[in-house]
């Protein structure tokens, strides 16, 4: 089920809503939503609900634990039975094929190739309940007063399949006490319209005028580059739109979700881009493995390394192929020579507009290698982009109109995360609410297929 299908939309959601209204009290209101995320988790994936509340409960349990062991060693143990846990559930099911893959080409076709179905969110869910024990351990939150808190926090539904990656602390104080004032409600509604906007109208628009050109052979300089912009755009809006939807839900059900996107394509440098895009999930990889590998604080070779095998893992986080470690291995160089070059960047000495499109641009080279699975189509694609391999090809005017209309988007409007309903003028943006939402599925529905969300695979 997803955000932007008629079921979820005219049934779940409104039924949601409604049991909220009926069950006030905190424990009521917080079972009949773990109930309605476990019936959201089932339509996508009911196979695997058991291993969802598998390890909710083990997660649930070791964080019991280690608030009750008398030495931070013994609270250890428990940490490393929730890790190996969390870490052996995502490896046997995400990164048993690509492990027996390679161990095929080293060792022969006699080793058995093992292509586990992959349960959706995993990654999402992992992560989070991960974070948790580590916090209880670190002693930054309280352990749940329950189980159906825990519970809930977990499977919570608009985070549950594709983020944000949301921290206990952050749900806390609303698992308690869940409350939504009328303007709070208004503006989930608000930020719920402009994801469909951005999914429906935006991103999968983008999608169409990009696949023919994804279909061509032997692309041109501008069929490479107008299809890579193409997919830039689509890759934004597409999980940008999730996140705030996503963000919107949590506002109707008296939930603040953490931001995950701030205009990453505004960038001017590397590092600032990974503080704007997914932002929890770079968040996440900085508290919970670039720093307790020592950061940047055991001199400047460490400091190269944590950030390599930080964004390697990154890249493998988003999928066990080796396009994935390659799209990760590229950002994590960016970052190392941005770091090494310092005050001596020439990007530096540009105007803003300028170092801004510069980052930009290196942005989109390094989505060939996440858009593409093989490495030969990856190649292809860069050497037509960078070498001229291709000649300079045709890019149509509707994929060029579409390419400009993307960029004065991005890089001239605010980003949703600013933008706040207006109580006094909330009849007009009332309105406006209604006929975007209209758009959007007039749109988004006038199409044979509606491609889904690109994040839902992870």
């Amino acid at each position: 089920m997803l955000f932007y299908e008629f079921p979820f939309l005219f049934f779940f959601l409104p039924l949601v809503l409604l049991g909220c209204g009926v069950f006030r009290g905190a424990r009521g209101r917080l079972a009949w939503l773990l109930g309605a995320s476990c019936a959201f988790y089932a339509a996508s994936s009911w196979s695997f609900l058991p291993l969802l509340l598998l390890s909710t409960g083990v997660d649930y349990f070791a964080a019991g634990r280690i608030a009750r062991c008398a030495t931070p060693a013994a609270g250890k143990r428990w940490l490393l039975l929730s890790q190996a846990f969390n870490l052996g559930s995502l490896g046997a099911f995400k990164y048993a094929g690509l492990a027996t893959g390679l161990l095929r080409d080293l060792f022969g076709e006699g080793i058995p190739l093992i292509d586990a179905p992959l349960p959706v969110g995993i990654s999402f869910y992992t992560f989070q309940s991960m974070s948790y024990t580590i916090d209880v351990y670190r002693g930054k939150v309280r352990p749940a007063r329950s189980l159906l808190h825990f519970a809930a926090y977990v499977t919570l539904f608009p985070q549950l399949i594709a983020g944000p990656i949301v921290r206990y602390s952050d749900l806390e104080a609303s698992l308690e006490r869940p409350s939504v004032d009328a303007l709070r409600f208004a503006e989930g509604l608000q930020l719920l319209v402009r994801g469909l906007v951005k999914k429906l109208v935006f991103a999968d628009t983008l999608a169409l005028l990009a696949k023919p050109l994804f279909g061509v052979e032997h692309p041109g300089f501008c069929e490479a580059w107008g299809s890579m912009l193409l997919f830039a755009g689509q890759i934004y809006w597409d999980f940008s739109g999730y996140s705030d939807m996503a963000i919107g839900l949590g506002r109707l059900l008296g939930f603040e979700f953490p931001i995950n996107f701030d205009s990453p394509y505004k960038a001017l440098s590397f590092s600032e881009f990974w503080r704007r895009w997914h932002i929890t999930l770079s968040t996440w990889l900085r508290d919970y493995l670039y720093i307790p590998l020592g950061g940047n604080q055991r001199g400047e070779s460490r400091t190269y390394l944590n950030l390599g095998l930080t964004m390697l893992l990154g890249g493998l986080w988003h999928g066990a192929s080796w396009n994935f470690v390659l799209w990760g291995a590229a950002h994590g160089s960016l970052l190392a020579v941005e770091r090494a070059l310092g005050a001596r960047n020439p990007l530096l000495r540009l105007p803003d507009p300028l170092r801004r499109a510069a980052i930009f641009a290196a942005v989109v080279a390094v989505w060939v290698p996440f858009k593409f699975e093989r490495l030969d189509q990856t190649a292809t694609w860069l050497q037509a982009m960078f070498l001229g391999g291709g000649g300079w090809g045709s890019l149509g005017l509707l994929p060029a109109l579409a390419c400009l209309g993307f960029l004065a988007l991005v890089w001239g409007t605010p980003n949703t995360n600013g933008l706040r309903l207006e109580p006094a003028r909330w009849g007009r943006q009332a309105l406006l609410t209604l006929a975007l939402f209209a758009l959007s599925l007039w749109v988004g529905y006038g199409r044979a297929e509606t491609p889904p969300f690109l994040y839902f695979r992870f």
